[in-house]
């Protein structure tokens, strides 16, 4: 309740009533994405060390991590354009609720080959979740309020994700890897509770969102300012599949840290980035966005390539922050611009899907790619790969963006 006054508060300062705002529906949306991502990060930080116990190879990690991203980047086109055209609520009560569903069948598990069905199964569910939740978002956000609106709604997903690495951790180390499943459970269907209740019947909600029918993909994937930003998502989130799946593994090999520390040091950089969510939103409000994503993404890059170069828990502790700090500089100003190209084009779900399918494809292909570099040669090779994949990601979007502030004025 605490959290949900302070989201009223801040959006009533920040916007007042400007324009179709609901702030019922963002706070809403807020809670729910706080919920699923809690029982994310309660988990998945956890899930290389489990898999490892079980006798899973590197290769076979980034199996466990790639097939999530896989299913999800399948299913995202669907469920993007079904929700521009049939409504939000719909996809994200079945979402939830599949969450909740496959928080059970995670209990059930004891072999490493249905956990890679499993997370294949969590990847669909996940198609229908946060996308939509974020065009569910973009279609009522206020014009030149993007990066505050987006930024303020990223940190749902961020405190969440910081706050489930630790609580996950301390729940392993005292009941057991089970007991993490079903708390990731249990708030997956709060959040199923709160969409089903509070959000608008889909009826009303389609009043809320424009009448001209979404573009089609064919017509969207030529725009160079989606794909400008579809390359760095990929980019940045290839790093994140990167340190997500081998950190944890890194830091319990190299210096025999316990789950506990491991959740500090995953949670850190995630922490970190949503501090700096909603100040670096109102600054990509009125600062020059191509800029924020490029200054990010190149202290993205160099925290990367410094992983593997520092010594012990307090090493990897400063360099989880700067990881985090690129994150949060870059990330507001990509939300903002594509909340833009959504507007400009009328097809919010489907641009938001486009842009989640580049961030399904870098958590698919950064922890299946730093496996083989990992079982192939040593474990330093994937972090200075990550390196230079977010440097030529940086690069793409600042060459595709170039007069993306005429074209969003037009």
């Amino acid at each position: 309740m605490v959290q949900f006054l302070t989201v009223e508060e801040s959006l009533s300062r920040s916007i007042g009533t400007a324009g179709s705002f609901n702030k019922k529906i963002f706070s809403t949306l807020f809670l729910a994405v706080f919920s699923v991502t809690l029982g994310v990060g309660l988990v998945v930080p956890l899930l290389p060390v489990y898999a490892y116990e079980l006798g899973a190879t590197g290769l076979y990690i980034g199996f466990i991590f790639g097939s999530f991203s896989l299913s999800r980047t399948i299913f995202l086109p669907y469920f993007g354009h079904l929700s521009d055209l049939k409504g939000r609520k719909p996809f994200l009560t079945t979402g939830l609720l599949a969450y909740f569903l496959v928080s059970i069948a995670y209990v059930l598990s004891k072999n490493v080959n249905f956990f890679i069905l499993i997370r294949f199964l969590q990847g669909i569910a996940s198609a229908m979740i946060l996308p939509v939740a974020q065009a569910y978002v973009g279609e009522i956000t206020p014009k030149h309020k993007e990066g505050f609106v987006m930024g303020l709604f990223n940190v749902s997903l961020y405190a969440g994700l910081s706050i489930g690495p630790i609580v996950g951790g301390m729940v392993k180390d005292t009941f057991g890897m089970q007991s993490s499943f079903l708390s990731m459970g249990v708030v997956s269907l709060v959040g199923f509770l709160l969409c089903l209740i509070f959000l608008p019947p889909r009826s009303h909600e389609r009043l809320l969102t424009k009448a001209k029918p979404p573009l089609r993909y064919r017509i969207l994937i030529r725009n160079k300012y989606v794909g400008a930003l579809f390359m760095f998502r990929f980019a940045y989130t290839a790093c994140i599949g990167l340190v997500w799946a081998f950190l944890p593994l890194f830091a319990h090999a190299q210096f025999k840290l316990s789950s506990s520390a491991i959740g500090v040091l995953v949670m850190l950089g995630v922490f970190t980035s949503g501090l700096l969510q909603t100040p670096m939103g109102v600054l990509a409000d009125r600062f020059n966005k191509r800029a924020l994503i490029a200054i990010g993404g190149l202290v993205t890059a160099g925290a990367v390539f410094s992983f593997v170069h520092v010594q012990g828990f307090w090493g990897l502790f400063v360099v989880n922050i700067l990881f985090g700090v690129g994150g949060g500089i870059a990330v507001p100003a990509v939300m903002a611009m594509t909340v833009i190209i959504g507007r400009q084009t009328d097809s919010m779900g489907s641009v938001m899907a486009i842009l989640t399918m580049g961030h399904s494809l870098g958590m698919l292909m950064g922890p299946v790619l730093a496996g083989i570099m990992t079982d192939a040669f040593q474990l330093s090779f994937a972090f200075v790969g990550g390196t230079v994949l977010m440097v030529i990601g940086v690069i793409i979007a600042l060459l595709l963006t170039s007069g993306f502030q005429t074209w969003a004025e037009g």
